[in-house]
This record gives structure tokens, sequence and C-alpha cells, in this order.
């Protein structure tokens, strides 16, 4: 045992100097970064390569091992209401602190259009060149894609093209009417003209949509026309469901099921195995992929001007997740499992350093149980059944992240949120986190969702999407946290219930 405990600790250890050496290969030398990032990917993949037979293996072993079906429904029941209670916590920890600290509050609209990012130039002289604007004094600041400019009089914008050299002139994609959404000519000169962030690429088409849109969408996907097709998705939703029903059914068809549960339980151990053998290149694995997102980044040159940016917004979402993590999930650890907290952190260290390096609690998942089960001791038929749906639902870190985001929208844009705007976001954040299981770019739907039920311009996205890549990192570490922290205390519940008589 104490051979296997230090080859955890070295395995860490190296996990973590892999980050570092990352890092300051992506932060240093972009482009290096940049190519190294293929080999985290293969990692990567390797790792959701092996989402989908966990999944099924160990869903079917856990939900056999139970015994008596008629138990399933507690451990469902009790899973389902601690998800719902940690992410409830998670959004109200975030609303307050965002209120207290109030990030991106400014008195006139020429600070809020600046905290944008953008400018307000209501007095300056322009001319207009086919889609070149040009100003008679003065300069633009450095501007991207996600800008737009907008001819004060005129009910004409253009898309900016993007580009980092600040002059007196700004290159459009395309002048187009305001009303009429088509391209038009504009007057070739005049005065007052505004900057300011546009709908961001990723946002457009997925406006218009409400909560109960996407719970409809997920009830859909429970059952699917084609598992297989689920399967090639990695859409868990319809595979947990898929594997609680064959499970069920093998613990009553006698002696035959006996055969097929026996095989699952071999074919678990064997996934378990690839998932050890894989975590020998995870130190390599998680490296190249920190580098390579900083090198997307342009290193630490191009990634501290971001942060800048929206710093106050950051370390207000990193403030409530650090609370949520460090306070909250322990004793509710404590206080419920009876766990030493210092222990099972420490024994989750692999998995939540995999989590923040690839940004997907699908993903970590294999190592997440194998964290849980190996080295935490929480039996197998509990593991098999919260891990995968924690990995699916529960979003503690998500729905704390889009409640602080859309109160920093609201700010920056100087609109003024009261109590039952609160109230709307709570609710909205806390359910569209857990409803978009299996959605497509599920973080930004329900973001969008968010924005519109308080009447937010969705536009606002944008200005999060440029640190987005590292709080995803931050908050998917807590969503894995919350999972692991969530199957000691199930299984601390399952072992005090008896059994149905």
């Amino acid at each position: 045992m104490s051979e296997e405990k230090e080859s955890s600790n070295k395995l860490l250890l190296f996990i973590l100097l892999g980050i570092i050496l990352g890092a300051l290969v992506g932060g240093l030398w972009p482009a290096v970064g940049h190519e190294l990032e293929f080999i985290g990917e293969l990692f990567l993949n390797a790792l959701k390569m092996l989402v989908v037979p966990l999944v099924i293996v160990a869903m079917v072993t856990g939900i056999t091992r139970l015994g008596d079906i008629r138990r399933l429904g507690g451990i469902g029941g009790k899973t389902i209401t601690y998800y719902m209670v940690t992410t409830a916590f998670s959004v109200l920890i975030g609303i307050i602190l965002v209120n207290i600290v109030q990030p991106g509050t400014a008195d006139t609209e020429e600070e809020r259009v600046a905290l944008r990012g953008g400018q307000l130039l209501p007095d300056a002289e322009y001319t207009i060149e086919g889609s070149r604007i040009t100003l008679r004094e003065g300069t633009f600041s450095d501007f991207d894609t996600r800008y737009l400019v907008s001819l004060l009089g005129q009910e004409v914008s253009g898309r900016v093209v993007s580009s980092k050299d600040a002059s007196g002139t700004v290159e459009v994609s395309d002048w187009i009417g305001n009303k009429s959404g088509e391209v038009v000519v504009p007057t070739l000169t005049g005065k007052g003209l505004t900057v300011d962030l546009a709908v961001a690429a990723k946002v457009k088409g997925k406006e218009g949509r409400s909560i109960g849109d996407v719970l409809k969408d997920v009830l859909m996907g429970l059952i699917p026309k084609n598992l297989f097709k689920s399967m090639v998705e990695t859409k868990i939703l319809p595979l947990i469901v898929f594997s609680l029903i064959f499970g069920a059914v093998l613990t009553t068809i006698g002696a035959q099921g006996k055969t097929v549960i026996l095989f699952f339980e071999g074919a678990n151990e064997a996934v378990m195995a690839i998932v050890r053998l894989l975590m020998y290149t995870a130190p390599v694995g998680v490296g190249a992929l920190v580098a390579g997102r900083l090198g997307q980044a342009g290193g630490f040159v191009g990634f501290w001007p971001e942060l800048v940016q929206v710093g106050s917004y950051a370390l207000v979402v990193i403030g409530g997740l650090l609370i949520h993590a460090v306070v909250v999930l322990p004793l509710i650890l404590r206080i419920f499992a009876k766990r030493s907290v210092l222990s099972y952190f420490k024994n989750m260290a692999t998995a939540l350093t995999t989590a923040f390096s690839t940004a997907s609690s699908s993903a970590t998942l294999p190592i997440t149980m194998r964290n849980v089960t190996e080295k935490n001791k929480v039996s197998e038929r509990t593991s098999g059944f919260v891990l995968p749906l924690g990995a699916t639902i529960n979003m503690d870190g998500t729905a704390m992240y889009e409640a602080v985001a859309a109160i920093f929208i609201a700010n920056v844009y100087g609109i003024e949120l009261g109590m039952i705007h609160m109230i709307i976001i709570f609710l909205t954040a806390t359910l569209a986190a857990i409803g978009a299981a299996g959605i497509p770019e599920a973080g930004l739907v329900t973001m969008v969702i968010v924005l519109q039920a308080v009447g937010l311009p969705i536009e606002g996205i944008s200005l999060l999407l440029i640190i987005d890549w590292f709080l995803d990192r931050c908050r998917t570490t807590v969503n894995v946290w919350g999972d692991s922290v969530g199957a000691a205390v199930i299984d601390a519940r399952v072992k005090e219930s008896p059994p149905a008589a």
C-alpha cells in the first residue's frame, strides 16, 4: 500500500510539473506551445475514448451491485437532491459576492463603453472609402472581430476586421443597415461613431431559447432513436438511462443474468486498468494542453491584457469558486460523509489537475472514478451511479459562473437589477446548468438563456469569451470536486439505509 501511495504521489508531482512547464512554454514561446497542442489532444482523445465504455460498464455494474432494485430509487433521489442543493449553494455564493464587489460598474456611458473595450466618439469626424473608415483627428484603439463600428445618425454598422495595430483607420467586413440587415453604402463623410461589442459568432443561433426548450431537448434526448449514435456523439444521459434499465433487468433473469453481470464486472476492471496505464502519459498530456491553450492566447503577453480587461470579473468568479470548493463542499464532506477533507482532497488531486487541464468533466470521468474508488474507497456500486450522472448534470462551477457573468454584464451596460431579477438569475442559472446536459456548446446556450431571462444584452458574452478558456478550467475543476464529494456523501447515506423489506 505504501508503495502504491508513493507511486501516486510521484505521478501527481509529475503532473504538476507538466502543468508548470506547459504554462512556461506556452506563455514564453506561444508558437511552440501551439505546435505542442496536438500531443495534449491525443491524451484528451484517449480519455474521451474511454468515457462511453466506462459509463456503460460502471453503471451496469453499480446497479447490479445494489442488490434489491428498490434501492435504486433511494440512491437516485439522494443523488439528485445533493446535486440540486450544492448547485443552488454555488449560485447563491456567486450572486452575493458579485453584488458586494460590483465588477464592471461605471458612472458614465463613455466609461461603460471603455469597460467593454470599445470607444464612444460622438464628436469625431470621419471619412469612408469602401469598407474603410478613417478619423480626421485621433486614433482608434486596438479592436478585433468581436467589435462593431456604428455610425451615429446613419443607422449603419460594420463588423471590424481583426487588427491589433492602433491607427486612425479601421477596416470593416461590410456596411450593414441596422434595420434592413442588408449591405448598404453609407454617407462618405460624417460625425460621431461608436465601436462596441457585437454578438459573437459563437452565440448566433442560440438566441430565443428558454429553459423549457432546453429541458424539453434533454427529456427527448433521454430516449434516443439510435443508441449507437449517442455513443458516437458521446451523449452521456441516454447511455445512463439505457445502462440503468439494462442493469436492473439483469438482476431479474436468474442464471443467464449472472453470466452477463460477470462479463460487465470483468469489463469494468479492464477499463480501469487502461485508465491506470493512461495515467503514465498524463504529465506530458496535460502539459501539452496547457502549453497549447496559452499559445492560442498569444502567450503571457497576449493573455495579460485580456485578464486586465475583465480582471475584476475573473477575480469574483475565482473567489466564488474557491469559497464553494474550500468551504462549502469540505463542510458537506465532513458533516455528511464524516471523511477527512485533507485526505480525500489529496486522493482526488490527480483527477482535479486533469480536470483543470482538459476543461472537461466527461473526459476526466475515468480518472475521477479511479481516484474515488481505488484511493478514497467509495464503493463501486455508488460511484458507478453517482459519478457518470454528476459529470453530466452536476455543474456547480458553471452555474455560479453564469450568475456572476449575468450581473457583471448588467453592470457593464449600466442596467440596474432589482431583487426580482436576482431571484430569476438564481433560478435560471441553477436549472439551466442542470438541464444543459448533452447539448452542444451547453455553456453558451445556458448563458444566453440566463441573460434573456432578465433582458440583458447577449453581446456582452463577447467580452467574456476572451477569458472564458481559463475560467472554464477553474469551474470544471470545481464541478469534478463536487462530483467526488457527492460520491462520498451518497455512499455514506446509502450504507446507513437498510434495504427495503
